[in-house]
């Protein structure tokens, strides 16, 4: 762990120049103690780095001191590059480790192309924090070290030990066979096998997970895409809801965001779309159409359509009375 940290330190240096021990620390994850101690070790084994005192003052390597690495073409790596703010990493928790990497294939290109491929990279931005209409992306929060544990078992592939909540229920612990992680639409899970059943579990909802030492009880090998795509089918087979709604193109993907599956769409004349949609029950699908207000109109099932009208009736005596002073 260290040694990955002291390589991070050097290509920071090499990369952006003289570098204070607080920016160091920030980007590193440590502290400026960890910092100091590590500019110490590297002197020590000879690399050639020196303070500069004084306000603009920091740390710096010798011009001319490099690592040698090769091998990368063009486009293999301009696509490292241009990864490095993907969000999948941040997900799983390997959003430091996807930056340390970066600096590392950063530092490999020969001396030529290193200029063109960083200024290349930063003419990509892959999942920005926000969208066009400045309505924040967000992330579900797991952390660190449930993380880290559940990460941990689905590689060596041992038994798991999680403090899960399903949704309306109280957090209680069980031992599960992790299989694979899997990230969607910024929402991670864990496939798992439970008693030979499968399960799968959003990470947002683990309060805790613990790595026991057993073996999982699971195939060496996993196909985890013919996976998913089953446990998908699974969940789309439990009681859902289906609506057939018309919505304005601009509106579809805010109706998918509250959607559990789209089952079928289709363009109308006039430049609407028809879809099928599913929800969890009557009460989901009558809440998420009328957050869309006019811009969506719900065509079956009648339940459906009654229940919207009546709640639109509702609301227009409500404004039809005479407002307060």
């Amino acid at each position: 762990m260290r040694a990955d940290r002291l390589v991070s330190l050097v290509l920071l240096l090499r990369q952006r120049g003289r570098l204070n021990a607080e920016t160091l620390a920030r980007e590193l994850e440590v502290s400026t103690r960890t910092v100091l101690r590590d500019i110490e070790a590297l002197s020590a084994a000879g690399v050639p780095v020196y303070a500069e005192r004084g306000r603009q003052g920091g740390f710096a390597l010798l011009p001319g001191f490099r690592t040698e690495l090769t091998g990368l073409n063009h486009d293999e790596a301009l696509a490292l590059l241009a990864a490095g703010s993907a969000r999948g990493a941040q997900v799983f928790g390997l959003g430091s480790a996807l930056a340390s990497a970066v600096r590392k294939v950063a530092d490999a290109l020969p001396e030529g192309h290193r200029t063109t491929m960083t200024d290349a990279a930063q003419r990509f931005l892959v999942e920005p924090e926000t969208d066009l209409l400045s309505r924040p992306l967000v992330t579900e929060e797991v952390s660190r070290d449930t993380m880290a544990q559940v990460r941990r078992a689905v590689l060596t592939g041992h038994k798991l030990r999680i403090h899960y909540a399903a949704a309306g229920q109280e957090a209680t612990w069980r031992t599960i066979d992790p299989i694979g992680l899997v990230t969607v639409r910024d929402r991670a899970y864990l496939l798992a096998m439970r008693s030979g059943e499968n399960r799968t579990y959003r990470l947002s909802r683990m309060v805790a997970a613990e790595q026991l030492p057993e073996p999982a009880e699971r195939p060496a090998d996993v196909d985890l895409e013919r996976v998913w795509r089953e446990r998908c089918a699974q969940f789309l087979s439990g009681a859902h809801i289906n609506v057939l709604v018309r919505v304005d193109p601009a509106r579809r993907d805010d109706l998918l965001k509250s959607a559990v599956a789209v089952r079928a769409e289709e363009p109308e004349p006039g430049g609407w779309l028809r879809l099928e949609v599913s929800y969890q029950d009557a009460w989901h699908a009558e809440w998420a159409l009328w957050q869309l207000g006019a811009d969506v109109e719900a065509l079956a099932p009648a339940s459906v359509r009654a229940s919207l009208r009546s709640r639109a009736a509702a609301v227009s005596a409500h404004y039809e009375r005479p407002g307060g002073d």
